[in-house]
């Protein structure tokens, strides 16, 4: 068993910057390093960064607990797949624009420029995960309609999202 400490999420998670740590490296991005180069950022946006990769890393490590601690014979070794985590950076912008989408859509819902229908149609769909055959059944309308309905709502939403 492995150093705790010698985990990448250990190393994270006890240092001061955000580390990304490579095959032969380790870098060490700093809150003096991220304002020298993000100057429309602050403080609290870099504590919000590292809270994200503290969290990205406990989850990779946990993941790869799960994986190396199954109890798996060797003669079964070919009918496993192998699991890689996402790197942190990609997990960083997946959830920096999950978080841009939902603020997008927050905006579209109370910017009054969807009709009441729209609006609750795009809430079902966007907030609560219905596809256009359930809500059209909620409502007893035709899925064509619904999925219409959705498409406008999404081009308003895009309209929203990128400006």
């Amino acid at each position: 068993m492995r150093n705790y400490k010698d985990s990448d999420y250990a190393l994270n998670r006890y240092s001061q910057g955000i580390v990304y740590k490579f095959a032969d490296s380790v870098v060490e991005v700093t809150l003096e390093d991220y304002l020298r180069d993000n100057p429309d950022k602050t403080e609290a946006d870099f504590a919000e960064l590292k809270t994200l990769s503290d969290e990205i890393y406990y989850q990779q490590d946990r993941q790869e607990y799960r994986v190396s601690h199954r109890n798996v014979s060797i003669n079964g070794m070919e009918d496993v797949i192998v699991a890689s985590a996402p790197s942190v950076d990609m997990e960083l912008i997946q959830k920096d624009e999950e978080k841009k989408a939902l603020e997008a859509a927050m905006r579209l819902l109370e910017s009054g420029k969807l009709t009441a229908i729209q609006k609750r149609r795009f809430y079902l769909h966007f907030f609560h995960g219905l596809s256009t055959r359930q809500i059209a059944k909620l409502e007893g309308v035709n899925q064509k309609t619904v999925w219409e309905s959705l498409m406008w709502a999404e081009k308003k939403l895009k309209k929203i999202y990128n400006g």
